[in-house]
């Protein structure tokens, strides 16, 4: 938890209360469903919370905007982000169930009163959003598509795609055809993991 108030000061101890809760619950969850490899348990808050957080050192989502958390897996990055943006509402979605129905149960077990979680694919999903974030689901050329129409016509300041990925991107940016910008997490996080890890933003329009 050290970690996490080093690079989030502002953290309310309720947060990190929940924060810790979090981690006890992902930890119980991945002993039963595997979600994550074990070494990346050994480093949760960095690999798996920081990480999902690395979103927040680039926007930060307006209270009552939506966010749309496309194949979230074991809830990540929408529950840490829900964590940190208690005003803001987080559908998260992934086609496998058995990992939407831990995300439920998490969500449920920390009181998120702001995070839906549905077993949906993306390109299903109806309602619109002024946020997309995801974490290395599949290539920008094939990813981005599935998300193209899911954003508000009229959304929030800085609505778009905000993808966690990592390596060089010039290739699969190039191949995407599309304008985006690129934040190396190792700017703000000075821990070696970070070290090729970046966050892509793809405008809404």
């Amino acid at each position: 938890m050290n970690l996490l108030q080093h690079h989030f000061p502002q953290l309310t101890p309720q947060q990190l209360e929940l924060f810790q809760q979090f981690e006890a619950e992902f930890r119980a969850t991945n002993e039963a469903i595997n979600l994550v490899s074990r070494p990346d348990m050994e480093n949760f808050t960095e690999r798996h919370v920081l990480h999902s957080l690395g979103i927040a050192k680039v926007v930060q989502f307006p209270k009552g905007s939506a966010v749309l958390d496309v194949g979230t897996g074991g809830g990540l990055p929408g529950l840490p982000l829900a964590i940190l943006f208690p005003e803001v509402h987080f559908h998260l979605v992934d086609s496998i169930g058995k990992k939407i129905r831990a995300v439920q149960f998490m969500a449920a077990a920390l009181g998120l009163n702001n995070v839906t979680a549905e077993q949906t694919r993306a390109e299903q999903v109806r309602a619109k959003y002024d946020f997309v974030v995801s974490r290395a689901v599949a290539r920008l050329a094939t990813f981005h598509p599935w998300i193209a129409h899911r954003f508000k016509p009229q959304g929030a300041p800085g609505a778009g795609l905000y993808y966690l990925k990592g390596g060089d991107l010039t290739e699969e940016i190039a191949e995407s055809g599309l304008k985006a910008r690129v934040t190396n997490l190792s700017d703000v996080y000075p821990e070696e993991f970070f070290e090729t890890k970046k966050v892509v933003f793809i405008p809404a329009k």
